[in-house]
């Protein structure tokens, strides 16, 4: 799968049916529901079991050193935002993790049951003008919107030696796909990106969305969602421009080809920390994150600068910080789940909230 947040934040400038969803969709396989439903006590948990996914990796792809937990497992702890008494617990969710990973969700189905409210990640939410019958004649003019401008393939835009290094790994992980040849840089690089988790054993599976989402079902909570909303006037005419344009997107293609060239391993044991609930080792774990430099070139375009998009990470956090103050100041206890970049670190949201006066206590170590 290509990224759930970028690509159709840029396909979805001129098609509905594209418009991004939330970091966190509402969708699973069974493992999920007997993981959600499981009441498995975190004390009687087993041992990780540990098992070794780069088998299967193709002829000449290096196989992993570090291998990914399986079974049940309990997740992180949650971060506590008080004030006057009142409680929001904010859960960190990481993407990829354990492919066969099954999440003990107990604690968080609790927390979930006494809480006012469930906010889950904010999203962007995007309708077009002008697209006609909800888009359907632009899906041939979208679905060349991923390809290289004037028919170019990766040779002709890249340079060589990012070509050369794009060609060595493509071998290992996408053979002979000829398509993939056409597509923009950044598109390209997270295509093998994704294909080398699958093989590492990592995967894009929701494992905590749909679990709390049919927690606060069963709780009767009501489930909230953060969203700033995106107008898009004369569709066709974005999709032409897009098609059109140049985006300069060499810095994502280096840096998501480095990920799966050099953190594997590193991206591995991120997964294993929050399937254990190791915050200490996942906050202090290295890794090429090319989240900001792939949102940096998406918003760089002419399309997103001439739609007023360019704000749109700071219009996200604002919208989710309304959202939270506002439940804090309503409800007695609540619930929010929010991608762990958006947790801690220099982007995150709760240290917005602590700026504020708010209280911010982290889990305690396991």
């Amino acid at each position: 799968m290509t990224h759930r947040w970028l690509l159709p934040l840029i396909l979805a400038f001129s098609l509905p049916a594209f418009a991004a969803p939330p970091p966190i969709a509402d969708s699973g396989s069974a493992s999920d529901d007997a993981a959600a439903g499981s009441g498995v006590d975190r004390a009687a948990q087993p041992e990780p079991v540990v098992e070794n996914e780069a088998d299967d990796l193709p002829p000449g792809a290096r196989i992993l050193d570090t291998i990914v937990v399986s079974g049940v497992q309990p997740g992180p702890g949650m971060w506590k935002v008080s004030r006057d008494g009142r409680v929001l617990w904010v859960l960190g969710t990481l993407s990829p993790l354990p492919n066969r990973m099954e999440w003990n969700s107990l604690e968080v189905e609790r927390r979930i049951a006494a809480a006012g409210v469930l906010l889950m990640p904010p999203r962007v939410t995007m309708t077009a003008e002008g697209a006609g019958l909800g888009g359907l004649f632009l899906v041939p003019s979208l679905m060349k919107a991923r390809n290289n401008p004037e028919g170019e393939l990766l040779e002709d835009v890249l340079p060589a030696a990012d070509y050369a290094r794009w060609q060595r790994l493509k071998a290992m992980y996408l053979g002979r796909d000829r398509g993939v040849e056409k597509r923009r840089p950044f598109l390209a690089a997270m295509e093998l990106r994704d294909k080398a988790f699958d093989r590492a054993g990592l995967s894009w599976r929701d494992v905590v969305g749909r679990a709390v989402r049919r927690a606060a079902k069963r709780a009767d909570v009501p489930v909230e969602q953060p969203a700033v909303s995106l107008v898009i006037e004369d569709a066709r005419a974005a999709v032409k421009e897009f098609r059109q344009s140049g985006i300069d997107d060499l810095a994502c293609f280096r840096t998501t080809l480095d990920q799966v060239e050099n953190d594997l391993d590193t991206l591995a044991l991120r997964a294993n920390a929050w399937a254990i609930g190791d915050l200490a080792t996942l906050e202090a774990l290295p890794y090429a994150d090319n989240a900001k430099a792939c949102t940096d070139a998406l918003l760089g375009t002419g399309l997103a600068r001439s739609r007023g998009f360019s704000d749109l990470p700071a219009r996200v956090e604002a919208a989710w910080l309304a959202a939270a103050e506002k439940a804090l100041a309503t409800h007695a206890e609540s619930v929010a789940v929010l991608p762990m970049a958006r947790v801690v670190g220099e982007r995150g949201y709760l240290r917005a909230l602590a700026a504020k006066g708010y209280a911010v206590e982290a889990p305690a170590p396991e």
